[in-house]
């Protein structure tokens, strides 16, 4: 039996240094029907010349304003000549030539609506971020016992599901987590896929990890279902800033890294900070008086 046909689906701004590896990992895959469908936001590092080099089945250009990640990725699904629609973004590197067929392999699975990779730091990355990704991807996970956890960076969709109710194009955050969770209400399951592989990782500033957990608190505020008062400081903040600093140390310990604890305490105080501002500001725009 032949391989079934695939979109992917590659979002990028500025990550020239990436994207040339990343672009030679696609074309070394053992998954050889696929297409590309490049959405660039407007690079001006040289990143649209490696593109146009890999010669997509589309390639997309808007303006960095134009930028809103629904509807970029809504527009690579309405693009996408496949049934199954694999997300890539352009600084996420695969590891080896596996990559591909294990996601496209979970989504032949009909009640498997949406899934995800292995996501592994790069060698710069800061341990604050590194214990992120070890609890969200490592090998003992603890994200598997979260109520819900979902990246989009290495991912698959269904294109019957995403047909019905695509990503909500009001949410500038967060959008990834709330499509896979509607998916789940809809009776859909979404599968970790841990053999497809990726080398991705940002060393954020404390104010870009204040934004993006104020702009993804935001989002959850937007669609919030329970009461108001279930963030507020005590346990938002407080308390929720003792748990993270308590999970870096175990990592910093574990991993000889001790002297960057100083640091991951400054990043997840913003952090914190940001996820309590960013919920009440989408609450109240969610409950207007």
């Amino acid at each position: 039996m032949s391989d079934a046909p695939v979109s992917i689906i590659m979002r990028s701004f500025n990550e020239g240094w990436a994207l040339k590896d990343t672009l030679a990992a696609l074309k070394a895959q053992d998954y050889r029907h696929w297409e590309l469908i490049a959405i660039d936001s407007g690079s001006s590092d040289g990143s649209q010349d490696l593109i146009r080099s890999a010669q997509p089945r589309h390639f997309v250009q808007i303006t960095p304003p134009e930028y809103n990640p629904s509807r970029v990725m809504n527009l690579g699904m309405r693009l996408a000549a496949s049934e199954f629609g694999i997300f890539l973004n352009a600084d996420a590197t695969p590891q080896g030539t596996g990559w591909l067929r294990p996601l496209v392999e979970a989504l032949l699975n009909p009640r498997v609506a949406a899934c995800f990779g292995r996501q592994v730091p790069r060698p710069d990355c800061r341990a604050v971020f590194a214990c992120d990704y070890d609890r969200c991807f490592g090998p003992q996970r603890e994200s598997a016992k979260w109520d819900h956890f979902f990246s989009m960076v290495s991912s698959g969709l269904r294109k019957e599901v995403w047909a019905k109710r695509g990503f909500r194009e009001d949410l500038q955050y967060a959008e990834d987590d709330e499509y896979t969770r509607w998916c789940k209400t809809q009776g859909y399951e979404i599968a970790y896929v841990a053999e497809s592989v990726v080398m991705h990782s940002h060393n954020y500033t404390p104010q870009q990890s204040f934004k993006r957990s104020y702009g993804d608190a935001r989002a959850i505020g937007k669609a919030w279902t329970g009461q108001f008062n279930e963030f507020n400081w005590l346990k938002t903040v407080a308390l929720g800033w003792l748990s993270d600093l308590r999970h870096d140390t175990r990592f910093c310990y574990r991993e000889k890294r001790l002297g960057e604890l100083p640091h991951a305490a400054r990043i997840r105080w913003r952090q914190r900070r940001g996820k309590l501002a960013g919920f009440r500001q989408g609450w109240k725009e969610a409950h207007p008086e």
